[in-house]
């Protein structure tokens, strides 16, 4: 009578758990899995939006194969994410390691200012960017020609206009991996900090050996995250430099917009987002295999 008792309360326990998650699990089902159904199946077709689907089996993933553009934009991606995703981690751990180490007063005003460029609408910041990365009346041209140097073109110039799309974008995301990674440090136990100066440790080793261990969960989190986002950029691009110039700033996503919604190759723009879905994917597993985040799921 007893264990039916605990068999009943269990079953209902798991069906309660089951009943909270379904909506979370219809959530993704509709705006993620079905999404990307749908757009396999396009990509398997000749569509331009206008005329029926026709049927091509996997002619638009050999199209792929042999499209240099393609190629040349999944580099570009690369080099970007390469140079997005260390800033972004490296500098918003730094400045949740500072703001830790300061008075709470003191804190919550650095808090609220390193939080205030992710709140600002990307549009907004991509035209603020604009004007001071101009090449003529810019802000900081005009820094850099008062200490002697030269003006610098910055999204003008083929060889840094991708850089400077990353430090936009980064600028804009900074704050919020900031604000993560102060309250995972905040869940550390003080014994441990504690333990580290009574054995005479430095601050340089108290990080090394308490702090960024004790970070590897939250690591793991922002490095997926921030990788993600760099693959997906494409707002800035399109707003700042549309591609360019000569191709530059040509980033995968930008070129698979180009395909959809400029020669409206549908079916092939379906294509190559299934191919940049599965790269992001298995860079994702990479991440969590190197940095062990697994065997913490």
């Amino acid at each position: 009578m007893i264990q039916k008792k605990k068999k009943r309360r269990r079953d209902s326990d798991t069906l309660f758990a089951y009943l909270m998650l379904a909506p979370d699990i219809i959530g993704l089902a509709i705006f993620i899995f079905l999404p990307i159904l749908i757009a396999f199946y396009i990509s398997l077709n000749d569509w331009n939006a206008l005329e029926p689907m026709k049927f091509v089996g996997f002619k638009n993933y050999e199209i792929m194969m042999s499209d240099k553009t393609w190629w040349a934009s999944l580099t570009k991606t690369f080099t970007y994410t390469l140079f997005f995703v260390p800033i972004v981690f490296v500098i918003s751990l730094l400045l949740a390691v500072f703001l830790h180490s300061i008075t709470n007063k003191l804190q919550q005003f650095f808090r609220t200012s390193y939080f205030i460029p992710y709140a600002i609408s990307t549009v907004v910041a991509a035209v603020i960017w604009r004007f001071m990365m101009d090449e003529r009346r810019g802000f900081l041209n005009a820094v850099i020609t008062a200490v002697g140097l030269p003006a610098q073109r910055f999204l003008g110039d083929p060889k840094i206009a991708l850089f400077c799309i990353a430090i936009i974008s980064s600028w804009l995301l900074i704050g919020y991996y900031t604000i993560i990674f102060l309250a995972a440090i905040k869940d550390i136990s003080p014994s441990y900090y504690e333990a580290a100066k009574l054995d005479g440790a430095n601050f340089v080793q108290t990080f090394r050996f308490i702090t960024f261990p004790m970070l590897r969960e939250v690591s793991t989190f922002v490095l997926i995250v921030t990788t993600i986002a760099s693959f997906q950029v494409f707002d800035l691009v399109k707003i700042l430099t549309k591609g360019g110039p000569a191709q530059a700033t040509n980033v995968s996503v930008f070129y698979i917009y180009t395909n959809a919604f400029d020669f409206m190759k549908l079916g092939y723009a379906s294509a190559l987002a299934v191919v940049l879905f599965l790269i992001i994917l298995t860079l994702s597993l990479i991440q969590l295999k190197v940095t062990g985040g697994e065997g913490h799921a």
